[in-house]
Formats: structure tokens, sequence, C-alpha cells
């Protein structure tokens, strides 16, 4: 039965997505207002789809330009992240050379970094100031790859000088933290072991992983905005390690059940 509900949901997945793709596109050539709302609504779909259900702590800023630093576990964070608001990625640039997902992320709209490229990070932050200051809401991953969802690895400041565009005023774009924790499998407290069915990092294939976690079963993400920093006073170091600490502690509650 699992293998039949997997196959079911990836045929509908597809389906849907190939119908709804040039639906999109269109949006973006011609700068329609549902241009960034309308992938919310999908990824909305997507999660109910694929048996993902989201408890949301808190809220995102709306209507102005900010600068989300997350933790990342899996290809799941895409989904759940744009269901929760509309928004779009800082992603690494191999994901735009990815059948559909790559698609999939250009239409989003998403920013593509070289990270081994010092120069290219440079015009990356250019770009990622840009969209801000225009107001977008950005997602950045700032520990540069994916973890196992028990631990947040360290997070990287070369991106996070793109928060010190300033808007009218003088005011320093805002910048959030958010942490999203893998907390139950079919309404059961997930453990160590059962986490690893969702968390994509290291030399996993993608197509094989998203296999194995239709199969896993329904999964319950808690997911944590928190207060934007006050980041007037801070350079991208110091800002790094604020929220690294406020993304740890959140994700380390909502996996010991304390939120």
């Amino acid at each position: 039965m699992a293998k039949l509900r997997a196959g079911a949901i990836i045929a509908v997945f597809l389906l849907v997505t190939l119908i709804l793709i040039p639906w999109q596109w269109l949006a973006n050539l011609f700068h329609f207002p549902w241009r960034k709302t309308f992938p919310q609504a999908y990824h909305k779909f997507l999660c109910r789809l694929f048996g993902f259900r989201l408890r949301i702590i808190g809220a995102p800023l709306k209507n102005q330009g900010v600068l989300l630093l997350a933790n990342h576990t899996s290809w799941i964070d895409i989904l759940i992240f744009s269901a929760a608001a509309p928004i779009s990625f800082v992603a690494k640039a191999e994901v735009a050379r990815w059948p559909l997902f790559g698609t999939l992320a250009r239409l989003q709209r998403s920013v593509f970094v070289e990270r081994m490229r010092r120069a290219q990070t440079g015009e990356a932050r250019d770009e990622i100031r840009e969209r801000l200051l225009q107001g977008d809401a950005l997602v950045l991953f700032p520990e540069g790859t994916s973890g196992d969802g028990n631990f947040v690895l360290p997070f990287k400041s070369a991106l996070m000088g793109a928060a010190e565009a300033t808007l009218e005023g003088g005011r320093r774009v805002p910048v959030q933290p958010v942490a999203a924790a893998y907390v139950r499998c079919h309404g059961m407290p997930m453990g160590r072991e059962t986490r690893a069915f969702y968390a994509w990092f290291g030399d996993m294939g993608m197509v094989p992983h998203l296999w194995e976690a239709l199969q896993a079963g329904p999964l319950d993400v808690t997911i944590q905005f928190f207060a934007p920093l006050s980041v007037e006073q801070m350079n991208r170091k110091q800002l790094a390690l604020a929220a690294h600490g406020i993304v740890r502690e959140g994700v380390a509650l909502a996996l010991a059940g304390c939120v």
C-alpha cells in the first residue's frame, strides 16, 4: 500500500505541475500580481497531497522586503516554507540545472548562487539586496547545505551582507530567523532514526529519496517565525551568530515537544 500511495502521489504531482507551469510562466512574463502568491497556493496543495501537515508558530513579516534565515533539512523545506508564506529562495546554482525542479525554482524567482566562486557570491549578494529593496521575501539557508534534522549546522555569513541594504529613513532590511523541525510521522513522535527517512543530505539522490519519503508516510512539521532581529548595529558575522542561536534553540525545543 505504501508504494501504491507514493505512486499515486507522484502521478498527481506531475499532472498538476505540468498543467500549472505555463500559468506561472505567464504570470512572471507579464508581471501579473499573483506571480508572488500563486506559488504559495501551489505548495499548500502539494503539502496536502504529500501528507505534510504544518503547525505554524508566529508569522512572517508582510508587505516589505525581508531576509528569512532558516535551517535546512530536505527538499521538503521548499514545500513547507512556500506553503507558509509567499516567498522566493536563495539556492545553489546547480539547482537551476535540475530537470523539472530547476524549472520550478526559476518560476518561483529563486536567486541562484555559485557558493564556491567568490566573485559570483558578490554578484548574488547584490541581487539579493536588490530583491529585498523591491519588497521581496527571500529565504536563505545559511548552513550552506542540508543536515540530518537533529542539529542545526553553523551559519555562514557570506551572503548576509545583503541585509546591510538600507530602506527609506535609513532603516536596514529586516532579518527574521525561522526554524523548521520534523516532529511526527503518522501522528507519532519521531525519533532520530525515523527522521532520517525525510532528511536529505550528503550524496543522497533526489528522486530515490523522494520515493522513500513518500512511502514513509505523513509528516508533521513545526515552523517557528521569530521576531525580526535588530540588525542596525550588527555586522554580518554577528548576524549569523545571533540568528543561529535563535534557530538552533527553536529546533531543539520543537524536537523535544516543548513548543
